[in-house]
């Protein structure tokens, strides 16, 4: 029977993630993460290890929880809330997703329980410049050199490289679109050169270059020619947890524009009182519960073994613009200063739109969506 609502163990748990970030991740913290080069404080790292929340998803066997997508909703709407800079997603969710997938015993010993305890972070070399989702973004190549791989190519918004013990990096090794294996790569290692990027979200992104960079046949992630079916595996519930995190950072949003409407007074009465104004808030929280009522389906499906193939896409297509237009508009009931950097919707509006970009951005998940409506 389909529950969109969660049960009480998982309302300890947001309830847990809510009081961890309260006290560990402020805004004030975000805001001194802008920036950064590595991108998150320790601090709120290790009581997430030390909880168990950054291994939430990953197997038993490996130090994890092996918990589903429900409970990793309910941390992701959290993190969102709070705007929280942490590699979790890249991390625990995508790095890890990918060799609990389709990695080998020795990479699955190696790296699972410490990317699980935070003693560990991976993360994701993907997207490429001028280039797109598909598989033919995919540019950078891995050309056999003797028992290992040579790999060449440019990375963009590779999030917290620095910070990283290995890159998850997507690379060309044959002609056919999919022909596309998974590699771990030393950030550290001859012939990678790392460049900050500098986003309107001050998120912690690089530009990754590799230059001849080697990487040995045990570095290789799964079968040859399998690392692209791979990836779309781990990426399409992930696309549930990014809808999860923009629906947390819009009801907060939300929440302090709707104040600020009762609160700040215009020709001797609060802004709320004006049917305008008043209208936008509506339609706001109509949406949102929308956006709500659909990331919790995907995760009520992907926790049930059922297909995510356009429920995830639709979950983040939806909430992410559903964030981008609240944001929006809570600038305009802010008016001037709700651009100033004192204000904290600020915060919320620049992610948003960042957030709505990456990973899948709107047109490649419409067209994710087409396609499984008219197959």
């Amino acid at each position: 029977m389909l529950d969109l609502e969660f049960d009480q163990e998982q309302e300890l748990l947001r309830q847990t993630v809510r009081d961890l970030l309260s006290r560990h991740c402020p805004l004030e913290v975000v805001r001194r993460m802008e920036d950064d080069p590595v991108g998150y404080p320790a601090a709120l790292w290790e009581q997430m290890g030390r909880l168990d929340l950054i291994g939430l998803l990953l197997p038993e066997e490996h130090g994890g929880s092996g918990m589903t997508l429900v409970e990793g909703v309910a941390l992701y709407e959290e993190l969102g809330r709070a705007l929280a800079p942490t590699p979790h997603f890249v991390s625990a969710v995508l790095g890890a997703g990918v060799l609990a997938a389709a990695g080998s015993a020795e990479q699955k010993e190696r790296w699972l329980a410490p990317v699980a305890s935070g003693q560990a972070v991976l993360t994701p070399a993907w997207l490429e410049p001028d280039n797109g989702f598909s598989a033919r973004g995919v540019e950078a190549t891995a050309v056999a050199d003797g028992s290992g791989f040579r790999l060449s190519g440019v990375k963009r918004h590779v999030a917290f490289a620095s910070a990283a013990d290995r890159l998850v990096v997507l690379a060309r090794t044959g002609d056919a679109d999919e022909a596309i294996d998974l590699f771990l790569v030393d950030p550290q290692a001859p012939g990678v050169e790392l460049r900050q990027q500098f986003s309107v979200a001050s998120d912690t992104q690089y530009e990754v270059t590799l230059s001849g960079t080697a990487a040995a046949a045990e570095d290789r992630i799964g079968a040859a020619g399998s690392g692209w079916a791979t990836w779309q595996e781990v990426l399409e519930p992930a696309l549930v947890l990014l809808g999860a995190q923009a629906v947390g950072g819009a009801r907060y949003a939300l929440e302090i524009t709707t104040q600020y409407a009762k609160d700040r007074r215009q020709f001797d009465k609060p802004l709320g009182a004006f049917q305008a104004l008043a209208h936008y808030l509506a339609d706001a929280v109509t949406r949102l519960d929308g956006a709500e009522q659909l990331v919790h389906e995907a995760a009520w499906a992907g926790a049930t073994g059922r297909p995510l193939t356009s429920l995830a896409s639709m979950a983040k297509l939806f909430a992410c613009e559903t964030f981008r237009d609240i944001t929006a508009m809570a600038q305009q009931v802010f008016g001037g200063i709700g651009f100033t950097l004192d204000f904290d919707i600020q915060l919320y509006f620049r992610r948003a739109k960042v957030q709505q970009m990456m990973w899948a951005n709107d047109r490649a998940l419409e067209g994710a969506v087409a396609a499984a409506l008219l197959d």
